[in-house]
Order: structure tokens, then C-alpha cells, then sequence
């Protein structure tokens, strides 16, 4: 817990000083280490699939951190809250805001315990507001401790409120998704959409393409999606030991035999949880 809670402090510090174009796909990383760890310490067998998709996520993370854009010069946290109130990031905010709204009043009752997409849905458009809101209170904090008080303007309490109230709903129905489905299910989809939603954000925001060629951004995004299939394929592939597959993957064969869905399935049924 301890090294957790380290890591997610230096997380936040790296909004401060990179662009979140290129800390937030970085992120996969922590996969990485986590998996050569468990077969370090755990002696938990890693499939050779799975070397393969530490490698993909390795030589997608090296691609993106050689072509992101250089990190914007701000003065101020004034400057990041002119950027959050140009009208281009002010749209994406209330379609994000109007999106979550529907999907919590009227998608999360009727479908939140048998389609995924429900509560990862919420998860990363929240999420991608939340990274805004860090990155500006990061570049704060980073200002306010080279000598700039950025304590002293209202911007800066601003977005500590929407910080705190975005990580709060945001691992509220992420402990929803890991509560009802497949971990196996749940942690892929969420990264790619959390990651693809953040930098259509960052992008919009803080402008990250206008200093780039199209040859880097394009360079970018194939690095991203490399980054996409190696996680993929070592979350499709983790409970597979020699070719063939564990106790969890026989147990979800005999359920598909039972004609019930695979990927979608929740761990408790809707009836199930009613007659509880």
C-alpha cells in the first residue's frame, strides 16, 4: 500500500512537468512491471503471449516518449484556467458533463449490472476531466514551490474541487465494473477508453498537436495503438500456461457451452442480485 500510494503521488507529479499525451499512455508500463513481477516473486507462469505483449507495450511506450510534444511553458495557473474556459474545451466539458449525467440517471439503473461499457463509460469520461483538472493543480503545486504562490487565486481552489470530486466518482463506479465483471474484462476496456478519451482532451486543451508535424502524430498513434495491442493481448492471454488454458479459462469454455456470453457476462446476474 505504501509503494501504492508512492507511486500515485509521483504519477501526479508527472502531470507537472509532461504533456498528458505522454504520461497518461505510459501508464502501461505499471502492467509490465506488475506481470514480471508475479512471475518473479509469485511464480506465476507468464505465456510466451504475454512476453509478447510486454514487449508491444515496451516498443509503443519508447515510440510515443521519442515523438511527444515538448511540455507548454505556463506562468500561471491562471494561464491552464484561460485554457479551460476557451469555448473548444468548453464544449468537450459539457458534452462530457451531459454524457455522464444520462449514463448515470438512465443507463446505470436498467443496464449497469449486465453491459460493462455502462460503468467503464462513466470511469473514463470522468477520468479524462479529473487528469485536466491534476495536471492544472500539479502545475500549481509546481509553481507554488519554486517561488510562485498560485495558492492565492480561486483558479487554483477550483480545480482542487473538481479534482476531488471527479477521483471520487470515478473510483466509485470502477470499484462498480471490478465488482461485477471479469477483472480481465474491466482493466482492458477502461485503459483504452480512459487513455483515448484523456488525450482527445489534452489535445483540445492544452493544444498538444499545434506544435507537432503530422509525421510525429501520426507516429504517436501508431505508438498508442501498439501500446493497445500488447496490453490486449496480455490480459487475453494471463490465465494461459504453456498453450493451454488455466482453470479459469476451462470454467469460462464450460460457461460459453452453457450458451451464456463470454465477454460480457457479469460475475452476479441481475436476478440474483434482486433475490439478494
Amino acid at each position: 500500500m505504501i509503494t501504492m500510494v508512492v507511486g500515485e503521488i509521483a504519477n501526479f507529479a508527472a502531470y507537472a512537468f509532461a504533456p498528458a499525451i505522454l504520461v497518461t499512455p505510459l501508464g502501461a508500463l505499471s502492467i509490465i512491471i506488475s506481470a514480471a513481477l508475479a512471475h518473479i516473486i509469485l511464480r506465476e507462469k507468464l505465456h510466451i503471449f504475454g512476453v509478447l505483449g510486454c514487449i508491444l507495450c515496451v516498443v509503443g511506450s519508447t515510440t510515443i516518449v521519442l515523438h511527444a510534444p515538448p511540455e507548454r511553458e505556463i506562468e500561471s495557473v491562471k494561464e491552464v484556467w484561460d485554457l479551460a474556459t476557451e469555448p473548444a474545451f468548453l464544449l468537450y466539458a459539457a458534452l462530457v458533463i451531459a454524457a455522464v449525467f444520462t449514463l448515470v440517471v438512465h443507463f446505470v439503473p436498467q443496464y449497469g449490472q449486465t453491459h460493462v461499457m455502462v460503468y467503464i463509460g462513466v470511469c473514463s469520461l470522468v477520468g479524462s476531466l479529473s487528469v485536466m483538472s491534476v495536471k492544472a493543480l500539479g502545475i500549481a503545486l509546481k509553481l507554488t514551490f519554486s517561488g510562485m504562490n498560485q495558492l492565492i487565486y480561486p483558479q487554483t481552489w477550483a480545480f482542487i474541487m473538481v479534482v476531488g470530486t471527479c477521483v471520487i466518482t470515478q473510483m466509485n463506479y470502477l470499484n462498480k465494473a471490478l465488482d461485477t465483471f471479469n477483472t480481465a474484462v474491466v482493466s482492458p476496456i477502461y485503459y483504452v477508453m480512459f487513455t483515448s478519451l484523456t488525450i482527445l482532451a489534452s489535445v483540445i486543451m492544452f493544444k498538444d498537436w499545434d506544435r507537432q508535424n503530422p509525421t510525429q502524430i501520426v507516429t504517436e498513434m501508431c505508438g498508442f495503438v501498439t501500446i493497445l495491442g500488447g496490453t490486449f493481448l496480455l490480459h487475453r492471454t494471463k490465465d494461459m500456461v504453456d498453450g493451454s488454458p488455466s482453470l479459469s479459462s476451462r470454467h469460462s469454455k464450460l460457461t460459453e457451452d452453457d450458451n451464456f456470453d463470454l465477454e460480457g457476462i457479469p460475475l452476479r446476474t441481475a436476478e440474483s442480485l434482486r433475490s439478494s
